[in-house]
């Protein structure tokens, strides 16, 4: 299983949210590269990165921030938040970006999510943030009307290939990650499936990978310590 340790990116800083609300925010470093090559000197391959302000209003005002990244690490980079053009997407991927999440997009514009995943294929991941069993977008700020099912049904025949799947509620809680919603979703739909959202010991790394899961994204227990990340990268592997 893939460790994905995640920066979320506000004002050009490393900050978290607690179950994505914006009012409840922490900045947890001025300078994100730096943030990103301390995970790679860990053993990290591959990041996690949320422009938090595109996620809002779809614009992409850290993208300069994300490419220094980019630059300075090397890691494989995916990135999620406000990409809901193919303006956008050829932006991020044309720059040297690997992997594009859409999020609200997807839910809200087919035509956009069969466009884009028809043009760019394993380079396009969707993001599904379940809030009270249904999708959540707008940087989760919105209910949409599908339910988890419905939607992981969708993606499926449409052949998207990697899903990043937030349980809101778990997110930035340190309160353990939603092992029973990850091990029902891979077992019913043939998607490369990444855990997100409370995953907050080496025990949750430890069953995630059990479950055979492709990736697990760790947040906020990489900032406080919680998780050990050089530990939870051999735990997964």
């Amino acid at each position: 299983m893939l460790i994905y340790p995640a920066i979320d990116l506000y004002e050009g800083k490393a900050v978290r949210l607690l179950k994505g609300d914006y009012a409840q925010m922490t900045v947890y470093s001025e300078n994100p590269a730096d943030v990103a090559a301390r995970f790679s000197s860990c053993g990290a391959k591959q990041i996690h990165l949320v422009d938090l302000e595109g996620a809002k209003t779809g614009a992409t005002p850290n993208l300069e921030t994300i490419l220094n990244i980019k630059e300075k690490t090397g890691l494989f980079c995916e990135v999620g938040g406000g990409i809901r053009t193919m303006q956008t997407a050829a932006r991020y991927l044309s720059a040297g970006i690997d992997r594009v999440i859409l999020g609200t997009a997807a839910v809200t514009d087919d035509a956009f999510l069969w466009e884009a995943v028809s043009r760019y294929r394993d380079k396009i991941a969707v993001g599904v943030d379940l809030k009270d069993g249904f999708v959540a977008i707008r940087g989760w700020t919105e209910q949409s009307s599908y339910s988890a099912d419905r939607f992981f049904q969708k993606l499926s025949d449409l052949g998207v290939q990697t899903v990043i799947c937030t349980d809101v509620s778990k997110d930035g809680a340190m309160q353990g990650t939603n092992l029973e919603l990850y091990r029902r979703l891979s077992s019913v739909y043939p998607i490369q499936l990444i855990a997100s959202g409370g995953v907050s010991s080496l025990e949750d790394v430890r069953r995630l990978a059990a479950m055979g899961l492709y990736g697990a994204v760790i947040g906020k227990a990489c900032y406080t310590g919680a998780v050990d990340l050089r530990e939870a990268i051999g735990v997964a592997g």
